[in-house]
């Protein structure tokens, strides 16, 4: 069976959101870093460990969220944000830009995905991802199709 979606164009804002919370969920273990810092303060009592600690926290944020607006204002990232219609099937995900031009994309290059309250999301590494709306399915069976697949490709449990 391949599943042939609508046409979509993945918005600046959903993948920064998308790719920063992503990144958030892979680095968790940051945080332990802004608690060790915090922790200095029961050895020397100063203010200073709080303040070093949540800078460098922000700092951190700040420097992953520039790297993916950063991604939206590239030529090289360009692609990413055009009008893709994709066609889906057990071997492949193709992405049309139109009826002639395509790019083909194995299921082994796609790194892990998520299952959304209404999207899926293939990452490819931290900066690539496919992002895709439940309203690009023509019906709900073209989902389920998708979600096994994912499940077969041990993408998704």
């Amino acid at each position: 069976m391949i599943v042939k979606t609508k046409n979509y164009r993945l918005e600046k804002n959903i993948y920064i959101r998308t790719a920063f919370i992503n990144i958030l969920k892979q680095q968790w273990w940051a945080g332990l870093i802004v608690v060790a810092i915090c922790l200095g303060y029961v050895f020397v009592p100063s203010w200073w460990w709080f303040f070093a600690a949540f800078l460098g926290a922000g700092l951190f944020l700040l420097f992953w969220w520039i790297q993916f607006y950063g991604v939206t204002q590239l030529e090289q990232g360009k692609m990413l944000f055009e009008r893709f219609s994709y066609e889906i099937s057990s071997q492949q995900i193709l992405m049309k830009i139109n009826a002639r031009e395509g790019m083909p994309m194995k299921w082994d290059q796609i790194k892990r995905a998520r299952v959304g309250k209404d999207y899926f999301v293939l990452f490819i590494n931290k900066a690539q991802l496919i992002y895709l709306p439940f309203k690009i399915f023509n019906s709900d069976n073209e989902r389920k199709f998708m979600t096994s697949i994912l499940k077969t490709k041990g993408l998704v449990k």
